[in-house]
Formats: C-alpha cells, structure tokens, sequence
C-alpha cells in the first residue's frame, strides 16, 4: 500500500476533528518550500525562474517549524528546488518528525545517496523521488543525461538502508503510456512504498508552455495509462488515492480544494495555491481568510484554473469524499492493497 496504515489512521481522524470543529476550510498537506535552488534546471518548472536574489535564500529551521505549527496539517511536503541543497535539511526533518508530521522529501535523486547518512529511517520520512519516464524520457524532461540512472540507483540505496521510498511523476502532452507503464513496472521491482502521479500545471514562468496538457487531453492520457491497472492486469501501488485516479480519468467530477495543500516558502505563505503566483501573505489566517477561494477552481470559470487537475488540488477533494459512506469501504480496499 502506498500511504501507510499509521499515516491513513492519523489523516482521518484529523478530518474528522476539523469537522467536529465545525471548520469549513483546513489545509491536509503543507507543501513547505524551504529554497527554490536546485541543481536541474527541469523546462516545466517555474520554480527555478525567480530572481538569482530569491534564489540565494533559503528558509530556517526555525522558520520551518513556525510555519508547520501555525498552519497545522498533518502531513507537510518538501519540494524546492531541491530540498536536499539546503545546509540543514536533516535538522529541519528531525524537527518535523519530533511534531509528528508525516514528511514527503521530494528530491530529483542526484544528492539523496550520498546524503542518506544524514537522516534516519522513520515511519514519518519518505524520500519521493522524481521521475518522469523511463531513462530517456526522464533524462528530456529533465533536460540532463544521467539523471534517471543516478535515481535509481538513489532509489535502490535508499531501500537498502531502510528508508521510506516513493516517486513522482508528472505527465506530460507528448508522454507515453507505454513509456509510463514500463517505469511503473519497473519501480514495483524496484520495492518502492508507492508512486504519486499527477498531470502537469502550465507554471506561468515555466520555460516550455508547449507540453501542458488541456483537460480532456488529461482524462483521454490518463486512461491509456491506468487501462492494464483498471483492468486488473498490473498491480501497480499508487500513493494517489483511487477517487483521485476515477478524477483523472473523467470517472469523477470534482472541483478544487485550493486550501487543502498551502505553501510557505522564503517569500511567505502563496496566494492562492502553490501553482499561481499572485503575490504572498505573511500568516497563514491571512491566507485563509483575505483570499477570496470563489475566484479559484474550475468552477470559478478562472481561465488559469481551466486544465489544472494538479494533485495538491484535486487530493485534498478526494481525501474528503473518501469519507463519505460510500466511499469508506473502497478507500480501506484500497488501504490494504485489495483492490483499486
């Protein structure tokens, strides 16, 4: 199962006391952005477009810890970037996993195996490893020879050492399921704990606008891929949840939760999501409660949140219909690798 049992259990009874609380609007997943450097320069990424002053800085551990306490979820996810650039990665996990977060480090691979000794395997920390495709695919989107190689190889070293070990992978206009479905192969081989996956947003900084995908063109790729999986024949582990995969293929008709995964980075807290860049807040309340979320989402008619089917989104919509009468029992089938 990708998301474990422990996570699952903690996540749950969160909702329901955000419910008890009479709270309409909550964060499950905290995408804590400590610098936006890294050692790629990934053409889809807008990331990486931020002036070289932006670029220098990065986040302390203090600022870290501050900012998980006041938002809250409880799972915080560390993009960049590249998180594992920054001087003290290991003391801002550590601090994480004494709160009793549940820490996805995401990382493109190309420093996680010769930083392993800096962490210690914990049911809180997995290491998600980006990749897009199979060696050549990848190694284009990433615009780098090598890079899908040295991740795996991070990737095996990790399990060796016990260590919690996903992937992520984003789709592409121009991607292959084929492709897709041999690096979802091959990573079970590999004995990863899960694969998220999810279509690509047109990042407004992002150097390549042309390989985007539109809406329909997502659900139309989405259920080439997943065709072997729905139909029984693969048994590939997905930390998505099965109500996301229904979404991506047209199966599920949702609207956005742009609340559900907030972002804090050296500039503060981004408004409204982690994908649109209009600007910042200093406190998360600020965030909560100044932006007006009925501009945002595909209802809206926002032309900016028109294709977006993220899953920092879209993930947050589907934990809450998970629980949902009759939604629980497939989302426990699907806990206990029973089914998708």
């Amino acid at each position: 199962m990708g998301i474990h049992l422990q996570q699952a259990i903690e996540i749950g009874k969160y909702i329901v006391t955000q419910r008890v609380l009479g709270r309409k609007r909550f964060p499950l997943v905290l995408m804590l952005e400590p610098l936006f450097r890294c050692n790629l320069a990934c053409p889809g990424c807008g990331k990486i477009q931020h002036p070289k002053e932006i670029l220098k800085q990065h986040l302390t551990p203090e600022q870290c810890f501050a900012a998980v306490d006041e938002c809250g979820a409880p799972v915080v996810s560390i993009p960049g970037g590249e998180p594992l650039l920054h001087p003290q990665i290991a003391e801002i996990v550590e601090g994480l996993i004494a709160r009793k977060k549940f820490i996805v480090l995401c990382t493109n691979g190309l420093l996680l195996e010769k930083s392993l000794h800096k962490f210690k395997p914990s049911p809180y920390l997995t290491f998600s490893v980006h990749l897009d495709g199979t060696k050549e695919w990848h190694d284009h989107c990433v615009d780098r020879k090598g890079v899908f190689d040295t991740a795996i190889s991070a990737i095996r070293a990790a399990k060796a050492k016990g260590f919690r070990v996903g992937t992520n992978t984003t789709v592409f206009d121009g991607s292959d399921p084929k492709e897709l479905q041999d690096l979802f192969d091959l990573l079970t081989t590999l004995g990863v704990d899960g694969m998220t996956i999810s279509p690509g947003y047109s990042y407004e900084w992002a150097p390549d606008q042309d390989h985007f995908l539109k809406r329909e063109q997502t659900r139309a790729l989405f259920r080439q891929i997943f065709a072997p999986y729905k139909a029984g024949k693969k048994n590939w582990d997905f930390i998505n949840s099965p109500l996301f995969l229904d979404f991506l293929i047209g199966e599920k008709d949702y609207d956005c939760t742009p609340w559900g995964s907030p972002s804090y980075s050296v500039l503060g807290w981004q408004k409204p999501c982690y994908l649109l860049n209009e600007g910042h807040y200093k406190t998360f309340q600020e965030l909560l409660d100044k932006t007006d979320w009925s501009q945002y989402g595909q209802a809206s008619k926002n032309p900016k949140c028109a294709d977006c089917m993220v899953h920092c989104g879209y993930e947050p919509t589907a934990a809450m219909d998970a629980m949902q009468p009759t939604n629980i029992g497939r989302s426990v089938k699907a806990l206990l690798g029973m089914g998708n």
